[in-house]
């Protein structure tokens, strides 16, 4: 079976609207480009290019899908919340708070964003495809049913989890984040919950800066289905590896997901404007290998990365191709252009092993 890629021009149309003007402009103050908002379309833009380019979409199931019904959105997030983003999208953009802005007919661009992911879901989870990928834009792993944030405005992710479990195409299913920001969205959605289990890789303290913690294991019958690794800043790639191997695949064992979905953002890159980590292409292919081995082991290959954050307009192209032909079991290879100057810039051999040392004591307090 093939790996599919789902992606759709409209996404690349989301923006922030006028939210550059809500900053000074004139003087000696030029405007920001992307309406001053650091998730631009480019990133994804250029992915989709680089793959063109390759030969690597012509391999791949590429295709869109529809945009996710009001009956989907309704299982995640509260008719108030939906009600008052169309309003405000016809009437010419504007946000909700948490400084997530968008442009007149966001709305229908966030649906169309998050019925790339169900579209993804529904088919791997139907035996359609054995694995895909979602370019999903707006992303989706900060937005609580209520309340958007950090430039998500619907929860993507969980919007295709229950289309899937409406349908009865899964049941259990892990969720593992490895975007450099701490997916608290998803995380609060599915905190009371048992049949979902939430992991998430991030930088300590970045963003946001008050969730996140390693004690957070869930509540009620969702008590231990939470996990939280917490990273230094710093940690590159085989500190990345070693908190799948020792943290991720052993939780994930444990719970024996129908399915595997990752949060896939590549802002845990060296190259990445808005945090501290040492991640480079290598890494995310690497990662990928790892989850699609585990994924083969334990849920028939039933695996779907989403795209999240990453924001190196020239950097995330090379992360994500890595990933996608990984994902494919591809050998069409875009050469990271950086790769012997990042190799430079990786952890010291103390400082790594220190590194791998925290993630080990974080394992044992996890009971893994």
């Amino acid at each position: 079976m093939a790996t599919g890629f789902f992606w759709d021009e409209r996404c690349f149309w989301h923006a922030g609207g006028n939210y550059a003007f809500t900053m000074p402009i004139g003087g000696l103050v030029q405007p920001l480009a992307a309406g001053g908002l650091p998730e631009s379309p480019e990133t994804k833009r250029r992915l989709k290019n680089l793959m063109d380019v390759t030969g690597l979409t012509a391999e791949l199931a590429a295709q869109s899908a529809p945009e996710a019904t009001r009956e989907m959105l309704e299982r995640v997030h509260p008719d108030s919340y939906l009600d008052e983003f169309k309003r405000v999208s016809d009437a010419g953009g504007g946000e909700l708070g948490h400084h997530t802005p968008f442009a007149q007919g966001g709305f229908e661009i966030a649906a169309q964003s998050a019925g790339l992911a169900v579209g993804a879901v529904d088919a791997v989870a139907s035996g359609q495809l054995e694995n895909a990928y979602s370019l999903s834009r707006p992303p989706g792993h900060h937005c609580l049913p209520d309340t958007p944030a950090g430039f998500c405005l619907l929860a993507n992710i969980a919007i295709a989890l229950e289309a899937a479990r409406a349908k009865g195409l899964v049941n259990k299913v892990a969720v593992l984040d490895w975007d450099v920001h701490h997916g608290n969205g998803t995380e609060g959605i599915y905190y009371d919950r048992a049949d979902t289990l939430t992991i998430s890789l991030h930088q300590e303290c970045n963003y946001p800066t008050t969730t996140g913690a390693i004690t957070d294991r869930g509540r009620g019958a969702g008590e231990g289905f939470n996990i939280n690794l917490p990273m230094h800043a710093g940690s590159g790639h085989t500190a990345y590896l070693h908190a799948l191997d020792r943290v991720v695949i052993p939780a994930l064992e444990a719970f024996q997901p129908d399915m595997i979905v990752v949060a896939c953002g590549f802002d845990a890159s060296v190259l990445d404007p808005l945090a501290q980590m040492m991640a480079t292409a290598e890494t995310f292919g690497a990662m990928t290998q790892k989850m699609k081995e585990a994924a083969r082991r334990l849920c028939d290959g039933k695996l779907v990365l989403v795209h999240e954050g990453g924001y190196s307009e020239a950097y995330v192209p090379f992360c994500g191709h890595a990933t996608i032909a990984a994902l494919a079991g591809s050998a069409t290879d875009a050469p990271d252009p950086w790769a012997e100057s990042l190799a430079l810039r990786q952890p010291s051999a103390d400082f790594d092993n220190f590194l791998r040392q925290s993630i080990d004591r974080m394992a044992a307090q996890l009971d893994l």
